[in-house]
């Protein structure tokens, strides 16, 4: 059974975002609000809960495009080589936003994606998944929880994500409802902007 934690995104509680953080560093897998679809996530540094995303998508975790959820731009040279002046100020302009960055990786990746050329970075616009990721104190990962369903291609409603997610998951966060347009996902890689997915952030940034 999954927990059910309420937190406002007004003012979170840091007491309520504790308690996420402790399931977190347990290798618990949350799910959490962003400013776009509420995500699937755990703490990148471990091992065993990155597996167990992995075998929740079906997907081989090498091979695994998840994106990591950092807390602002200062921790991207973890995990990010270095990066010329107009990626950044692009960056810069965007983040926080619904906005996801492909960026060349780094040697310092956890281990599971040592061998990936590139990396998925999100600094959402919601404070509880900033809280979140700050009070843990590196990122986590993030993958949207898709719904069979088409027309809800998205679920929206935290009681109807904790109802399907229920015995797959350690922490269900109600942060009132989500949005069902995923984020705009954006290829810097080259340093040339690619847009490889149109969704909730506009392409004015550039």
């Amino acid at each position: 059974m999954a927990e059910f934690i309420k937190i406002y995104e007004e003012n979170p509680n840091p007491r309520e975002i504790n308690k996420v953080v402790d399931v977190l560093k347990r290798g618990g897998l949350i799910i959490y609000p962003t400013d776009t679809v509420y995500g699937l996530g755990c703490d990148i540094t471990n091992l065993k809960a990155l597996e167990k995303v992995a075998r929740i998508k079906e997907v081989k975790l090498e091979k695994a495009n998840f994106s990591f959820i950092c807390h602002d731009l200062s921790n991207l040279s973890d995990y990010v080589k270095q990066i010329d002046t107009s990626v950044f100020k692009i960056l810069k302009r965007a983040l926080p936003g619904p906005y996801t960055f492909i960026l060349p990786g780094s040697k310092s990746l956890p281990n599971p994606f040592k061998k990936r050329k590139t990396v998925g970075i999100r600094v959402p616009n919601n404070s509880i998944a900033l809280e979140v990721v700050k009070a843990l104190g590196n990122p986590i990962i993030s993958t949207s929880i898709h719904d069979e369903d088409e027309v809800l291609e998205y679920t929206t409603d935290p009681e109807l994500i904790l109802e399907k997610w229920d015995n797959l998951v350690d922490l269900v966060i109600d942060g009132g409802y989500g949005d069902n347009e995923p984020s705009t996902v954006i290829d810097l890689s080259d340093g040339e902007p690619i847009v490889v997915r149109e969704g909730k952030g506009s392409l004015e940034i550039f």
